[in-house]
């Protein structure tokens, strides 16, 4: 099994449109309510155009064994003396529980702390995600704190426990 990252594509959209709408009912309690467009071609090339055009995101697909399987993405990406960003992923419902997951965070957090220089990296679950927790905490996360009604994922505004990573290990 060979996971790697790499910077997301408009060419991705076809192949992100079918797994979104493959994962559509597995991802619906994790994520925000999205338009049947999302789910889409077009509406994949616009989510991936929109965030390849801002300079503050690093989109990269999850690949295993050469197919897509999911997202993973530093976004809010901040310089001066922040230098952080936030990671946000994904991974398709035949993917989940073989570590598909944790490589590709492992991959993404060496590229903020070494590629981008960065020197925090945030992430954020629901509550009861315990799974992604895991992945974060296997990754040297650490939760920080408790956010409540932090995020509207599946039509709820909801609490999401916060972890974070220093590139010192901290």
């Amino acid at each position: 099994m060979t996971v790697t990252t790499r910077l997301a594509t408009a060419g991705d959209a076809p192949e992100m449109a079918s797994l979104t709408r493959a994962n559509r009912e597995f991802m619906a309690p994790w994520e925000p309510e999205r338009s049947p467009d999302y789910f889409t071609e077009a509406g994949q090339r616009q989510v991936l155009g929109d965030m390849l055009a801002q300079q503050s995101t690093v989109p990269h697909v999850i690949v295993l064994d050469g197919r897509l399987v999911g997202r993973i993405v530093l976004s809010n990406i901040v310089r001066g003396p922040f230098q952080s960003a936030s990671l946000g992923y994904w991974v398709s419902q035949h993917v989940n529980g073989r570590g598909v997951a944790r490589t590709a965070v492992a991959q993404m957090v060496r590229l903020a702390f070494d590629a981008l220089g960065l020197h925090r990296v945030e992430a954020g679950t629901l509550l009861h995600n315990k799974a992604s927790q895991r992945v974060l905490e296997v990754n040297g996360f650490r939760p920080y704190g408790m956010a409540p009604r932090y995020l509207r994922i599946a039509g709820e505004w909801q609490d999401h426990l916060l972890f974070q990573r220093l590139a010192e290990g901290g």
